[in-house]
């Protein structure tokens, strides 16, 4: 079942994109500009040792993240593995909850008993940060299952890496999915390397991971995930057939990391040659990408660019501050946040089932 996507040539006349404000663009190159920089952020205080754990950085991925919760309603969810800050911010998680939840704080979005593979907010439809290979594809399924249950319009998007696609659960999830014709997107983020191990060395397949969905009988596509209006234009797609239909669809969006795995990977320079991260960086960024696009449509200018770019800074470096000025948990903390049910004595808690209610 080949479905790939019929699209144009040039994506920002999509209805989708066609749908797109001037200031909502903006939004959405700000979000961008605004993950890469906490990141960058991140990135120096994890070597200076305030942050602790892994740290696995979203920086070059930021248009997957920005381009498909762009399309969110109020009835989607999501749920991702550890690379998690994109989405997090993404779905309008402050920076202050991120950065002192990566600082092992209480003012953290976990209470600082998560780090950095663990964000959530539910009361943004987003279920987290997930630290075990694939552990998330089965929990999208039980999202998007719940979604269809209660009779709403709405899907789940799933994000998974490359390296996550041969794992048994995932392909337990897809079988599911297809069989029981649940409203789930599972977005493959291929950055081309499992870990250290290029995809060529780590998967079996012909031409592109999607295509396993055809065993399944399942919807694909593979979209440039350096171009936003391509990521919304086809993922948009996807997530009607989900909505409307009940069809759930495997995306491949090929995208690219700067960093190694985690900050832990020293050898991420050696398994990769400068010359094809630069080539990444100089004709693939897709901060760049969207800003070019911008400013040949008129909408942005360098100048403004350039300010955005500098708050986004400005408001790394505060969330810093919060998150070094926040207090530890305490000993007590330990035995709280167990089981969110129990700790509030909710009915749930006495009969022990909830969301389906």
């Amino acid at each position: 079942m080949t479905s790939v996507s019929p699209a144009p040539l040039d994506f920002a006349s999509s209805p989708i994109n066609q749908s797109l404000t001037p200031e909502r663009k903006i939004e959405l190159f700000t979000q961008m500009v605004r993950i890469r920089r906490f990141e960058q952020a991140g990135l120096k205080y994890y070597q200076g040792g305030k942050i602790g754990g892994f740290l696995h950085l979203y920086i070059g991925q930021e248009a997957v993240a920005v381009g498909t919760i762009s399309l969110a309603g109020k009835d989607d969810h999501f749920i991702t593995a550890y690379r998690d800050h994109g989405h997090a911010l993404a779905v309008g998680m402050g920076m202050n909850e991120c950065m002192a939840e990566m600082f092992g704080k209480q003012t953290g979005c976990s209470k600082g008993k998560g780090g950095s593979m663990h964000f959530f907010a539910p009361d943004k439809n987003f279920w987290g940060g997930h630290g075990i290979v694939a552990g998330q594809t089965p929990l999208g399924l039980g999202l998007a299952y719940g979604v269809k249950y209660l009779g709403r319009e709405g899907c789940c998007l799933c994000y998974l890496g490359d390296g996550a696609v041969n794992q048994g659960a995932f392909h337990e999830s897809l079988n599911l999915a297809a069989l029981f014709d649940i409203p789930v997107v599972y977005v493959i983020e291929n950055n081309g390397y499992s870990m250290g191990t290029s995809q060529e060395r780590s998967s079996s397949y012909g031409g592109c991971l999607a295509q396993r969905a055809e065993a399944y009988g399942m919807a694909w596509d593979v979209i440039d995930g350096s171009d936003l209006y391509e990521v919304r234009a086809k993922t948009h797609i996807a997530m009607e057939r989900a909505r409307k239909e009940h069809k759930p669809t495997l995306l491949e969006i090929d995208t690219y990391r700067y960093y190694g795995h985690s900050i832990a990977d020293a050898n991420h320079k050696k398994y990769r040659t400068p010359e094809e991260i630069e080539d990444y960086k100089q004709n693939h960024d897709p901060i760049s990408v969207f800003r070019r696009k911008l400013i040949a449509e008129g909408i942005l200018t360098e100048e403004s660019a350039t300010a955005i770019n500098k708050a986004a800074a400005d408001e790394a470096a505060a969330s810093v501050k919060f998150a070094d000025e926040s207090p530890a948990p305490t000993i007590a903390d330990i035995s709280t946040d167990v089981y969110w049910e129990t700790d509030h004595d909710t009915p749930a808690s006495k009969i022990g089932r909830h969301f389906f209610d």
